[in-house]
């Protein structure tokens, strides 16, 4: 999504197009753990809310906006501390949006990064996927595949930040 607005993607300004570089390189880099885990299919919707998520919890991870200049083997501890299973990652993301949009708004309007991670944010809690049922009881009848066993409703984010954290784990 480009904008035209204040700054371009140099700072320079002059209402040139804004380039959300950090969101779109969060989003690669995403993009990049889950294909090389190899866990589904790029063209899923399970593989979808597992690059959104795992795209949050890279931009907002970021906190000295240096995104684009860092290293990814040095954040995989930090991205897998947060999306483990213990933590309020939902929380998490909830407060740190919170901070990008008012800081956005102080700087004088939605910055496009900002926008694009709000859209996966809303993506991931509004949208819900059919997902196997993993707190039914096992082996209830007979033993059955993957595909047959009890499905349940889950919000896209709780489907897709295990496969995130299983794919950080696997790079």
């Amino acid at each position: 999504m480009l904008h035209r607005g204040q700054e371009s993607t140099d700072g320079t300004g002059g209402g040139e197009l804004v380039v959300p570089m950090a969101w779109l390189y969060a989003e690669y880099i995403a993009d990049e753990l889950l294909r090389t885990g190899d866990l589904m299919p790029p063209t899923s919707m399970e593989f979808r809310a597992g690059r959104d998520a795992l795209a949050l919890t890279v931009f907002l991870s970021d906190t000295d906006g240096e995104l684009p200049g860092i290293r990814v083997v040095s954040q995989l501890e930090t991205w897998l501390s947060l999306t483990a299973y213990d933590q309020p990652w939902q929380d998490w993301v909830r407060e740190r949006m919170a901070k990008l949009v008012a800081q956005a708004a102080e700087s004088g309007g939605p910055a496009p990064d900002v926008e694009l991670a709000r859209a996966a944010w809303r993506w991931l809690e509004e949208t819900e996927l059919l997902a196997p049922d993993l707190n039914a009881v096992p082996g209830g009848a007979a033993m059955v595949g993957e595909d047959e066993g009890p499905k349940v409703w889950t919000k896209a984010w709780q489907l897709g930040l295990p496969l995130g954290h299983l794919a950080i784990h696997l790079f």
